[in-house]
């Protein structure tokens, strides 16, 4: 059977899981090619290919001009709408010199997003061409400074990966929980849950951002399995985040200082009366810090001890922890260093006048 060499484009979806809107589909030398990086969906290709083997016209005349006939595709849980855009062997000359313009300008867009996501952690483990190929999913959005990028209760569509400037995560107040910078992600969380935005977010400055969409990102997770894994971890990290601001804390936890500075978790050891020890790694170098029914009983940090160590942790900004409950006999008779309270308040006013003096 003869089938016409055409180019169609789709024009509407509704909970398609595959494909977008404005996504181009080819029929050549009885060959089709689908959006790339995008797999192929069965049903489409028999829709498309129903539709290039009949002989009457894609264009029709109406009271209203000429009309493009409409096909549809809703042989799974979602619908999607496509047209024909054109006949792949009637473009001019003027068509083709767009369009490798056009394939130019992707190309650089793409080479700025690449030199960036080679760096970044997430994407490590992805070869040259992996990398290149899930480059060519994302777009890039800009904002300018104090911009919504993000709203509590929207529903989470992209997956953002911050590639220029800051943004901030903002309470239900209006206050600020924590804010992000260049190679941070946001927004994954509904994306793997289904749950709406649980926290809004502004842009502090001029900020570029790259977007995977819903549907691409569940793609590019079950094309690349080595992913699942760093979202799973992150997914771990800011478990144990909330569980440690909700007020619990348990043998074994992990997390960085990042997410809960020292202050917080020493406080949430102290109030909950917990008797174990932190175990700290830094960029250069280790601490540990020792409690006893909450109180303060060890401290090392380097070549420091005690105080003075207690001191140097509470200024670090930077850094994983690990809590480990239950001490030995020989620690559980240490004499406890200071009161709590006075030596929280004591770093505090160290770490300020150490501010104070950078700045």
């Amino acid at each position: 059977m003869p089938y016409r060499d055409a180019i169609f484009v789709v024009t509407e979806e509704r909970a398609c899981p595959i494909y977008n809107v404005g996504e181009e589909f080819k029929v050549e030398k009885m060959g089709l090619s689908v959006p790339e990086a995008k797999p192929v969906c069965l049903m489409m290709v028999r829709e498309l290919m129903q539709a290039v083997s009949e002989r009457k016209s894609f264009e029709r005349l109406t009271q209203h001009g000429v009309q493009r006939v409409k096909f549809e595709c809703g042989g799974c849980t979602g619908l999607i709408r496509f047209e024909f855009k054109r006949d792949k062997g009637f473009a001019t000359l003027q068509m083709k010199l767009l369009a490798a313009a056009e394939q130019r300008a992707r190309m650089r867009h793409l080479d700025r997003f690449y030199d960036t996501l080679r760096g970044l952690d997430i994407f490590e483990p992805l070869d040259e061409d992996s990398l290149r190929d899930l480059t060519g999913q994302l777009q890039l959005k800009e904002y300018p400074a104090n911009k919504i990028v993000l709203k509590k209760g929207d529903p989470g569509t992209h997956l953002h990966i911050l590639l220029e400037g800051r943004v901030a995560v903002i309470g239900d107040e209006g206050q600020t929980l924590s804010e992000m910078g260049v190679g941070d992600i946001f927004g994954e969380m509904s994306l793997l849950s289904g749950e709406p935005v649980t926290t809004s977010i502004h842009s502090r400055e001029r900020t570029r951002l790259a977007a995977l969409s819903s549907k691409d990102f569940k793609h590019t997770l079950n094309k690349y399995p080595v992913l699942q894994v760093f979202f799973y971890r992150m997914l771990v990290e800011r478990a144990q985040a909330n569980t440690l601001r909700a007020g619990t804390i348990s043998s074994g936890m992990t997390g960085r200082l990042a997410d809960i500075n020292a202050v917080e978790l020493f406080q949430l050891i102290n109030s909950s009366q917990k008797s174990g020890r932190v175990r700290l790694v830094f960029e250069d170098g280790k601490g540990e810090v020792a409690f006893n029914e909450g109180e303060l009983v060890r401290a090392d940090c380097g070549p420091l001890t005690g105080k003075e160590a207690f001191f140097a942790v509470l200024a670090r900004g930077e850094g994983s922890f690990t809590y480990t409950s239950g001490l030995t006999a020989e620690e559980l008779a240490l004499p406890v260093i200071g009161g709590f309270m006075g030596l929280i308040m004591e770093g505090m006013r160290r770490l300020d006048e150490d501010q104070a003096g950078s700045g």
